[in-house]
This record gives C-alpha cells, sequence and structure tokens, in this order.
C-alpha cells in the first residue's frame, strides 16, 4: 500500500501521469536524462488524493453545484471553490499516509528544507500547461509544515483561477486528480526560466533564458526585471542585462524573503555568456528527450545547474513536417479563404484531396509552401506583387523574411513553383455567354455527381469519391474558368490603376462594379430579402419564428396561417443555397440545410429593417450608382490629351469586369455545393457504422482522415483511442492563433503596413471598398448571435461567403482578415459597403456599441469619442 502512496522520483517517467500528476512524471523522467541533475525528492501519489476525496463527504455535493455554475460568475465560482478548499484543508491525512510520507523524508536525509509542490494530472501536457493554476510551497521546513502544505497543494486544485480555467476548456472536475511532490530545497545563486523556442516569435532554433539573482519567485511574482539571454546554434546571439534591485531568499527557519541587492551587484550580469550557452545545451537534451520545445525553470548553485520543472510550451504554433532540413516558408490557407478557424481531421484531408495545390496540416489549419516561388529568379517579383495586391501584410511578411539574405536565397535550379491551375492565363473575349457556358458546365457535373452518388456505399463509396474528386479538380481548372476570373481580376486592377494615374480616382472599380451581374454570394444576401417579403404579411409566422430554437421548425409551419408559404419560400433558399455556412471549407461545419435555425436571426432582422422590394430597389440602386459613374470617369477622361482613346479602353474595361467580376465567386459555390453531396454520403456511411457498433456516434467521422475512414469501412475496427486524442488535439487547436507566415524554424510573421499617412490611433487596414461611414461599431463573432439595426457596422474576424446575408442590413465592414480579392471585400464592394480588411486584433481594440468612423478608400477606422 506504500509504494502506491508515495513513489521516489527515481521511480517515475513520463507514462505515469495518472499517478504523479504532469509536474511529478515530468520530472521523473527528467531524473533518467544523463547530464540532466533534478532536486531529490518523492511523489505524494494520486490514489492518496483520491482517498482523501472520498472521506471528505461534504466535497462530492460541493463539486456537484460547481460543475453547473457558468465560467463567468466570479462570485458564485469564488464561493464554492473557498468552501472545498477549507474541507480539504481541514480533512486528516489518514495515518498509513502520514506514516509514508515522514519514511521518504527519512529516507532523503530528514532534516532540511522542502519544496512542496502540486502536480496535477492535467498539469503540464503537451496540449495544456496550466501553469499557475495550482500552488508551489518553498522552503517548507519539518515534517509537520509539510504534511500540512501537502493538504494546501490538494485544496489549490480548487483555487478560482483552477476552477474557472477547468470550466471554461469544458474540463471536468472529478476527471482531474492532484499528486504532491516534495523535492529537497535548492537554494541558488541565480535562478530563471529558460524557454527551449523563442516564446515570442515562435523560432524553434533560439534559445531564450531570463535569469535573476537568488529563488526564481523573484522573476515569477514580476519582482525584478529579469537578464534576458538569446542563444542560437552555440552562441550568446543577444542579451539584455537589467538593473536588479531586490532578490528573493530562503529564510533559515523556514519560508521566503525579499532582500535588497548590493549595488555594485545590481548591474552585474545574472549568467555568463558561457554558462547561458552550457544552459541553452541542458535545455535541447531535455527537449530532444521529451519530443517537443520546453518551458524550463532552472537554479544555479555554485555554477551546477539543477532542473526544477519542465513543461511543454503550449502557446507555439506547430510547425508543417517537412521531408527535409531546408528553410521553408509557408502561407497561410485560410487568411486567403477568410476562415482561420480550426478544421477537423476530415475536413482538412478533404480540402487537401480536392484543392489546386499541396498543402500541408499544422495547428488544425492548412498552409502553402512558397518556398519553390520565392527561390526562383524568374518567380519571386511577380509572386510578392501578386500577393501584395490581395493582402500587403502577408507581402510584407515574406520582405522581411528575404531581406535576411540568405534565408530564402535565390537559386539557378529552383522551380519557379506550379503555374496557375490550368495553365497560364490567355486573353478571353468579352463575352457573357462565355460565363453561362462555364456555370451550366459546372451545374450539370454537379448533378450528375449526385445522381451517381445515390447508389454507393461501403468501401466503394471511397473508390467514386476519390474518382468525384477528380472531375472536382478538372472543373475548378477548366482554362476557361481560370480565365474568366483572371479576366474579372486584371480589369479591375486596370480600372484602379489607370484612373488614379489620369484621374487621381482612388479604387474607381469599387463604384463601377456595383451590382455586376452574376454574383451567386450577393444574390445570396438580396435573395434572403426576398425570402422576408414572403413572410412579412403573416404576424402569426414572424411570431413564431422568433420563439424558434429548433430546426425541425420547417415541419410546424404549415399549421399557422401563411405558414406554407414561407416554408416553401425557406426551402426555396435552401435548395439553392442550403450548402452554405460560416466556415464552409471545412466539410464537417454543420450547414444551412442541416441547421437551418441560423438563418431565422437575419430573416427576422430583414423583416424589421426593410420594405417590401429591398432587394429589387438595391440592385437597380447599385446599377444606376454603376453608370453614373460610368459616365462621370468617361466624360473626364474626354477632357484630357488623348481622351477619346483612353475613354475607349476604359470603355472597354468596364465593359470587362462587370461581365466577368461576378463570376469571381462561383468556383466557390461550386466547390460548397459538391461538399455537400460528399458529406451526406459519407454521414450515411457513418449512419451504417454505428449501427454495426464500429461507430459510437456519426459524428466520430469527423475526427478520421478520409484515408482512415477508409480503412474502417473496409476493416470495420477503429480506434477509439485515437477520436479520444484528436478531439483533445481539435480543443487545444482551436486556442491557436494561425499566422499569416511561417517558417520552417517555427518563426511567425505578421507583417506591417508600415503607413505614416493615417491619423494618430487610427487602426490601420486594407481599403477594399471606399466610401466613408460612421456607425455603431457591432463586434459579432458569431453570425447567429447578430442583432443588428440600420446602419451599424459590422466589426468581425473574419467573413467568408455565408456571412453575405448580413450585408444587406449594415453600413460598414472591419475585418482583422481579409485582402483585396476575398469574398467579403469582393461583396462589400457589390453592396457599395465601406470597408477596411486586415485591421489586427479589431475585435479587441473596438469595443461593440462605440461609434467608429471607416475610411473604406484610404484603409483605417477611427474610434469616435
Amino acid at each position: 500500500m506504500i509504494e502506491q502512496l508515495v513513489l521516489n522520483l527515481h521511480e517515475v517517467d513520463e507514462s505515469q501521469v495518472a499517478v504523479v500528476g504532469g509536474k511529478g512524471a515530468h520530472l521523473g523522467e527528467l531524473s533518467r536524462i544523463d547530464g540532466v541533475r533534478v532536486p531529490a525528492g518523492f511523489c505524494v501519489t494520486t490514489a492518496a488524493f483520491g482517498r482523501l476525496m472520498a472521506s471528505a463527504s461534504s466535497v462530492d455535493k460541493l463539486l456537484d453545484q460547481l460543475s453547473r455554475l457558468n465560467p463567468e460568475d466570479r462570485d458564485a465560482i469564488g464561493t464554492l471553490s473557498a468552501q472545498i478548499r477549507r474541507a480539504l484543508e481541514g480533512a486528516a491525512i489518514p495515518d498509513d499516509l502520514t506514516t509514508a510520507i515522514r519514511r521518504a523524508l527519512t529516507e532523503l536525509g530528514g532534516d532540511g528544507a522542502y519544496a512542496v509542490r502540486s502536480s496535477a494530472t492535467a498539469e503540464d501536457l503537451p496540449t495544456a500547461s496550466f501553469a499557475g493554476q495550482q500552488d508551489t510551497y518553498l522552503n517548507v521546513v519539518g515534517p509537520a509544515e509539510i504534511l500540512r502544505h501537502v493538504s494546501r497543494c490538494w485544496a489549490s486544485l480548487f483555487t478560482e483561477r483552477a476552477v474557472t480555467y477547468r470550466l471554461h476548456n469544458g474540463i471536468d472536475h472529478r476527471a482531474v486528480q492532484m499528486a504532491v511532490v516534495v523535492q529537497r530545497m535548492v537554494v541558488p545563486d541565480a535562478a530563471g526560466t529558460l524557454f527551449t523556442a523563442d516564446p515570442v516569435t515562435g523560432n524553434r532554433k533560439v534559445a531564450c533564458i531570463e535569469a535573476t539573482f537568488g529563488l526564481g519567485e523573484a522573476l515569477v511574482s514580476g519582482l525584478v526585471n529579469p537578464d534576458v539571454y538569446q542563444v542560437r546554434d552555440g552562441e550568446v546571439v543577444s542579451k539584455a542585462i537589467a538593473t536588479k534591485h531586490r532578490a528573493v531568499h530562503a529564510r533559515p527557519g523556514g519560508g521566503t524573503e525579499q532582500l535588497p541587492i548590493d549595488p555594485s551587484r545590481q548591474e552585474q550580469p545574472t549568467l555568463s555568456d558561457a554558462q547561458a550557452v552550457r544552459l541553452a545545451h541542458l535545455g535541447r537534451q531535455i527537449e530532444a528527450r521529451v519530443g517537443c520545445p520546453q518551458d524550463i525553470e532552472w537554479c544555479l548553485v555554485d555554477d551546477d545547474v539543477q532542473i526544477v520543472q519542465s513543461r511543454p510550451i503550449t502557446t507555439l504554433f506547430p510547425v508543417p513536417a517537412a521531408r527535409d532540413q531546408e528553410t521553408h516558408v509557408y502561407l497561410s490557407v485560410g487568411h486567403q479563404q477568410m476562415m482561420t478557424d480550426a478544421m477537423k481531421p476530415l475536413g482538412l484531408s478533404m480540402w487537401q484531396l480536392t484543392a489546386m495545390a499541396p498543402m500541408l496540416e499544422a495547428g488544425g489549419r492548412l498552409f502553402v509552401d512558397a518556398t519553390p516561388r520565392l527561390s526562383s529568379p524568374a518567380g519571386r517579383a511577380g509572386f510578392l506583387e501578386m500577393v501584395g495586391r490581395s493582402d500587403p501584410l502577408t507581402r510584407d511578411a515574406l520582405e522581411t523574411i528575404l531581406s535576411r539574405g540568405d534565408l530564402v536565397p535565390l537559386r539557378s535550379d529552383a522551380v519557379p513553383g506550379p503555374p496557375p491551375p490550368g495553365g497560364a492565363p490567355a486573353p478571353i473575349a468579352t463575352d457573357p455567354a462565355l460565363v453561362a457556358e462555364l456555370i451550366e458546365r459546372s451545374q450539370a457535373s454537379i448533378a450528375a455527381l449526385r445522381r451517381d452518388i445515390r447508389t454507393v456505399t461501403g468501401p466503394a463509396l471511397f473508390d467514386f469519391l476519390l474518382e468525384a474528386f477528380q472531375e472536382h479538380k478538372r472543373v475548378l481548372s477548366d482554362p476557361s474558368s481560370v480565365q474568366a476570373i483572371m479576366a474579372g481580376m486584371e480589369a479591375t486592377w486596370w480600372l484602379n490603376d489607370h484612373l488614379q494615374e489620369w484621374l487621381g480616382e482612388k479604387n474607381a472599380a469599387d463604384t463601377l462594379t456595383l451590382s455586376a451581374p452574376g454574383n451567386v454570394t450577393s444574390q445570396m444576401g438580396l435573395e434572403l430579402l426576398d425570402v422576408a417579403d414572403a413572410i412579412r404579411p403573416y404576424p402569426e409566422v414572424v411570431a413564431f419564428l422568433e420563439r424558434v430554437d429548433d430546426d425541425g421548425f420547417l415541419d410546424e409551419l404549415p399549421t399557422l396561417p401563411g405558414g406554407t408559404a414561407a416554408r416553401r419560400a425557406i426551402e426555396a433558399y435552401l435548395d439553392r443555397y442550403g450548402m452554405r455556412c460560416v466556415g464552409e471549407i471545412d466539410i464537417t461545419r454543420p450547414r444551412w440545410s442541416e441547421r437551418p435555425t441560423t438563418l431565422v436571426p437575419l430573416i427576422l432582422d430583414n423583416i424589421a429593417l426593410f420594405e417590401p422590394g429591398a432587394a429589387a430597389r438595391r440592385f437597380e440602386h447599385g446599377q444606376q450608382e454603376a453608370r453614373r459613374k460610368e459616365q462621370e470617369v468617361l466624360s473626364r477622361l474626354r477632357a484630357l490629351p488623348d481622351g477619346e482613346q483612353k475613354a475607349d479602353e476604359t470603355t472597354r474595361m468596364i465593359e470587362r469586369v462587370r461581365t466577368f467580376i461576378g463570376y469571381r465567386e462561383y468556383p466557390k459555390y461550386d466547390i460548397v455545393s459538391r461538399y455537400l453531396i460528399y458529406k451526406q454520403a459519407l454521414l450515411g456511411e457513418a449512419e451504417r457504422l454505428v449501427a454495426a457498433n464500429v461507430l459510437t456516434e456519426k459524428e466520430d467521422i469527423f475526427f478520421l482522415t478520409f484515408a482512415e475512414l477508409h480503412d474502417v469501412a473496409r476493416s470495420h475496427q477503429v480506434d477509439d483511442q485515437l477520436i479520444h486524442r484528436r478531439k483533445d488535439a481539435f480543443r487545444s487547436s482551436q486556442a491557436l492563433t494561425p499566422p499569416r507566415v511561417l517558417t520552417s524554424d517555427g518563426e511567425v510573421l505578421s507583417g506591417a503596413y508600415r503607413r505614416d499617412d493615417v491619423p494618430p490611433g487610427a487602426l490601420v487596414g486594407l481599403p477594399v471598398s471606399t466610401g466613408i461611414v460612421d456607425g455603431r461599431a457591432r463586434v459579432i463573432l458569431d453570425m447567429a448571435q447578430a442583432d443588428l439595426e440600420a446602419g451599424d457596422i459590422l466589426v468581425t474576424t473574419h467573413t467568408d461567403p455565408s456571412w453575405s446575408p448580413l450585408f444587406v442590413a449594415i453600413a460598414g465592414l472591419v475585418t482583422e482578415v481579409g485582402g483585396a480579392m476575398t469574398h467579403g471585400a469582393v461583396i462589400a464592394r457589390e453592396y457599395g459597403l465601406p470597408a477596411v480588411v486586415g485591421v489586427a486584433d479589431a475585435t479587441r481594440l473596438i469595443h461593440d456599441g462605440q461609434r467608429i468612423r471607416v475610411h473604406g478608400g484610404d484603409g483605417y477606422v477611427e474610434i469616435l469619442p
């Protein structure tokens, strides 16, 4: 029994987290590494904690209450967690455990000072460090005090911050157990932290050391500014020596105290360069053993380094796996697709299988390797120009990397990267019939897919889908489709560039493309206004929709006066657009046809904010504004030297842009139309696997890749633990912020606008739709929670096409992610909404309800008093 209650650190390894907690398991593993010194100690195991919890009967009822609390209810959390801590600290430690702890202390030498430290089973894990969630006590002297502080560590599992963290992250309070680590106290000359990867930039090749005199508590508590050393490739590449006025030292009788540092030592380096390099080398040993970058706490005693803690750095964005040791530069796919949320494994693999370029996964996101284009003498300049037109922040990040000289050298043998899908765009006639033909071919291909997939099941379904993916890519890479897209974009650029040069007119194409024909995404927003028109005459239906909370509401509508007409209107809309949803590039996301309640708040807003016939009036108004702008521009051009020639060229380009710019949105519509068909087929297969007791629930397929699901369909066997791990990994990925640009060294780059032509305090972004508008900011992170009034300005992280129905009700747009040709920008121009995208931290810096002014043509946002 004693062996189960107390274990020496030398008996512990990484596999025993459930027995000794995260910290204890890490320390036991570290003690096994040659050259790594860990202070001697032992672990009071989770079995001991379990016995204590079983004996504290009052705690069980309190835990039930705690699990039902809202994580934002700080008062209730504070009250309940304090009650639990008092109950645990007051509970008697069983006699056999007291005996085991005293015996372990005797084996360590008995007398002396000890550190008593919490070690929870959900602490210091690769996906969540829980740093600072539980307590540590230093310089504890005497067996009685050690026993008291063991109880305090147990109780610290229920500090307010630990409870709140678990509630926010959906972690069951009963699922987490507490062990306690008791170690010989180290009284150091210096102490600090060592990050084996730069915690700011993410660079895995740079170790960052923070150091101060005395105990590391001075650094952790913020008492001093530490010395900071950066070490790369065995050399100190940077250091900043702070003035250190005070230090924390161990008191002879127990506990710690703050003491002043002698003035002659205050500005002295805590470590020599040689010690910093040696410490970084030690960190690399530990990192290699545990397999991921580490946040290490160390002590220096007479030039001897001892490690007192090591945990994963959980805030680093993962690096895509590479097949070589060369430097690679990766670009975020999510920033181009306006969907930077984490994706589930099936969603990632389906996008990879159907994308036109190879993509790599990291942190639940997809990236493309830009290195071939950047290292090509023929391709670099053009690639940077293309990227810069879409997203200046990404271009700036790439230029920052390239400015370092040899990080991505030009190579004469470099392949300039794959050509545009379908080959380089060739000239295409300005003919609306070409667009109509492309759409007809797409619709015919989708209809054939829908027809042919109906009778295919089992392993044959996956073979069928692999062939369908080839047809999917063939349609997307059709040279005529690529030419049509490029024709619209190039005409936009031509108009903006030439009209600014000739007339000083900024972003003239924004107005010239208002209500351009054939834009399926803008039509989607306008057609929801038509749905509102169909429902508005029936007050009973409106009242019913105001209280709808079940996706089966369509079946109830026919029981109401006007309900049949309302249902017909909604279903017709879903037939055309039901494949769409927020984050639609992830096939696992619920589509509008699967969750029609998503549309109800938008329909109700349209009923309240608009008069009947608003869609047709808005479209006609856009056409009139575009014609008026065309006449104005042509009139001004004709007054210039060579004016007739310039006007003729501009007329041709206006016709060209209005012919092709709407088609820019259609390929995405084609993709998500196919995705719904794929998803329905795969969910049908999942239902069969659930019925055969292979899967627990059909949504488990979302946590398998397409290839893994294919194997399950063949073998009727699934690794339940793999699915469980994938669910945990997805939750962790959701907490990460993906970078625009990421290197294979792990360095994260966000880019900067580098502008000095905006007012002080303004938030800078990318101008994508001209105009200036003042209004109330509505900071909305979930489209389903939108509550808009006329004149509101939407502020959000990113908008994919599914947000377009909201655009009809707003006066302006501000997003954190986006580019000149991403969907939000295109639709903002289509609707004539002033818009600025790529505004870093907009949803944090702009508060919901604040008055703001959006300068859509100049690319900045002012927060008004």
